[in-house]
């Protein structure tokens, strides 16, 4: 009879496997994976096909923005380029009346922050409905 207290061996677990695989995996996934190069993207802004009617409102509201990045308020030209004073003009202009649907009419050599720029002043005064002007293929203009 063996009444000595057996000796029990603690349970390891491991890892080196697990570390294996999981290498492996992370190489699979690098080398199957494709990876997009955002400096190489070409941005081409779509043409409409078909022009929509246009709806004859002469109450709409315009904001034009030109090439060099002012602004003009039914085709008046501003003192400067600044946000304020486009929200100055719009808010004389409109009055209080913020149901009126604007339209946009950006040069397409404008700068992105400048079209960004007029559509943050006329959110911030309230306007909701906004409309941007585009050309069709043959290059008339189709709101």
């Amino acid at each position: 009879m063996n009444l000595r207290p057996r000796r029990s061996e603690e349970p390891e677990i491991n890892l080196i496997p697990l570390i294996d695989v999981l290498l492996m995996m992370v190489l699979f996934f690098m080398f199957s994976s494709t990876f997009v190069m955002e400096g190489r993207l070409r941005v081409r802004l779509p043409q409409a096909d078909s022009v929509p009617l246009s709806r004859q409102n002469f109450d709409t509201l315009v904001v034009t923005v030109t090439a060099s990045g002012s602004y003009l308020v039914n085709d008046r030209e501003l003192v400067n380029s600044s946000a304020d004073t486009l929200r100055t003009a719009l808010e004389k202009t409109a009055g209080a009346d913020r149901s009126r649907p604007v339209t946009i009419r950006a040069d397409g050599r404008a700068t992105h922050q400048s079209v960004v720029t007029a559509m943050d002043v006329l959110g911030r005064l309230g306007f909701a409905q906004l409309n941007i002007v585009t050309t069709d293929a043959s290059g008339a203009a189709a709101p």
